[in-house]
């Protein structure tokens, strides 16, 4: 399977280590001297819906990637604890519980 550096920028990332969704690509480094591709880049998560910035983006490398499929790309990736998502506090269960 072929696939343009524009087709990458549409997958979603996906760590096979803890399921995580890392994002989406938005970036690729490569090595201007032999034309590989060298890392990823999926930008930092917002924080506080954007309006504080964001978070330090995620550099994955070449030999991290291990599958390019159709809508995702799988990677074995050790994570830091910061690019995970936090499931949402807010709900309806959480108006009702006695803490």
């Amino acid at each position: 399977m072929n696939c343009c550096i524009t087709d990458l920028n549409a997958k979603e990332v996906i760590n096979l280590r803890d399921g995580y969704r890392l994002g989406s690509v938005c970036d690729v480094e490569i090595d201007t001297c032999s034309g590989c591709l060298i890392s990823i880049i999926i930008w930092g998560k917002p924080k506080c819906l954007g309006l504080l910035g964001r978070q330090d983006d995620i550099k994955i490398c070449w030999n991290d990637i291990k599958v390019i499929g159709e809508d995702t790309i799988l990677v074995d990736f050790d994570c830091p604890r910061e690019c995970r998502r936090r499931p949402p506090k807010i709900g309806v269960d959480s108006l009702f519980c006695r803490r």
